[in-house]
């Protein structure tokens, strides 16, 4: 390769999966020797110090670069490489149906309108698309692309990273009773439905579990729907028993999962979900909705429901912490499958098929 591989993001975050693999394949590409910068559309305070203006790639310029995008919002970048020279690689991490937001925020409805009309104009001119899932692959397929390959996110911790015992005391000072802890971790958006599980919560403490809790971990993405969150559990009377979590380190995240006894994910559209695979790592016990790419990424590693009535999720969720057996099962069968993700090795894939691109592309494993 006698350029460089270049990355495009509209910001780049820390924290945030699609941060994580821009950043995972920029050390990546940089370490083997190559020429490797990220550039934004718009800069973030914290990483701007690692990013350029997209517009000034035009000057950096040189025969043999390859451009890679990571594609999950709307941005102007889209259009400007679907009308560059040089071969374009799109890392695609689905795009949120916009008729979750409607109801909440026209802004960003409008936003993710957009960015499916982006990735119309942008995928058929492709050399390559990288999806996470098999699900978000077809999502890739139907817009046009010509060569599309799987690929698990990267940034997960591969053994799982083991929480200091400050970050275990901290987490356990904030529950309150002895009962079943319920983990949920993800942004505070619509599709991740994190009411239903609020839901299912107050059935399980009317009906045998009265000191059941539920931590949200994540950061609130649209505003709207967060407040919303927060008075709903307040006039089910859970103020006490539902804590909201944001920004949290990846020392306090392990915590959290260390001392939870079961995660609920009742998302109604998940391109993969991380918070499967990282459960799957502690040997966490997972009850979670088939939705989007639910099922092909905990296989039968967790209770998956075709339904999630708050009765039915709560009735899910008792009768598997009272059975030791069917847990130990199930947690043995995870840890095997987060081995089989080998999502240790998700940065080094990306930076294969990305040197690749222009010769044959290799099967997914």
């Amino acid at each position: 390769m006698s350029g460089g591989v270049h990355l495009f993001v509209p910001m780049l975050h820390r924290h945030d999966a699609v941060g994580e693999h821009t950043r995972i394949l920029r050390d990546r590409l940089v370490a083997a020797g190559l020429a490797s910068r990220i550039y934004t559309e718009l800069p973030d305070p914290v990483t701007s110090h690692e990013t350029r203006p997209y517009l000034d790639y035009a000057a950096d310029a040189v025969p043999g670069d390859v451009l890679v995008y990571q594609f999950a919002t709307q941005s102007l970048i889209a259009g400007w490489l679907a009308a560059r020279p040089e071969p374009v690689v799109v890392n695609y991490h689905s795009v949120t149906p916009p008729e979750f937001f409607g109801p909440w925020n026209n802004g960003i409805t409008r936003g993710q309108v957009g960015a499916l009309q982006e990735l119309a104009l942008l995928a058929p001119t492709v050399a390559l698309g990288i999806a996470d899932s098999a699900f978000v692959a077809e999502e890739l397929r139907r817009a046009g692309c010509p060569r599309t390959v799987v690929v698990p996110v990267a940034g997960v911790s591969d053994p799982p990273v083991e929480p200091s015992t400050a970050a275990l005391a901290r987490v356990r000072a904030r529950r309150t009773g002895a009962g079943p802890r319920w983990l949920s971790v993800g942004r505070l958006a619509p599709n991740k439905a994190h009411h239903h599980t609020i839901a299912a919560l107050f059935v399980a403490r009317a009906e045998g579990s009265p000191d059941a809790s539920l931590t949200l971990v994540g950061s609130p993405t649209e505003p709207a729907y967060a407040a919303a969150l927060h008075r709903y559990a307040a006039t089910l009377g859970l103020a006490g028993a539902v804590e909201f979590v944001s920004g949290v380190s990846e020392d306090e995240l392990a915590a959290h999962y260390r001392t939870a006894d079961v995660l609920v994910m009742l998302s109604d559209h998940e391109g993969f979900g991380v918070p499967l695979v990282e459960a799957m790592g502690y040997g966490l016990p997972i009850v979670a909705y088939d939705a989007g790419a639910v099922s092909e990424v905990l296989g039968d590693a967790g209770v998956l429901l075709e339904r999630k009535h708050p009765r039915h999720v709560a009735a899910a969720v008792s009768r598997l912490l009272a059975d030791r057996a069917e847990r130990d099962r199930l947690t043995g069968i995870g840890r095997e499958r987060f081995t089989a993700l080998d999502v240790g090795r998700a940065g080094d894939r990306l930076f294969e098929l990305v040197r690749s691109v222009g010769a044959p592309v290799p099967p997914t494993p």
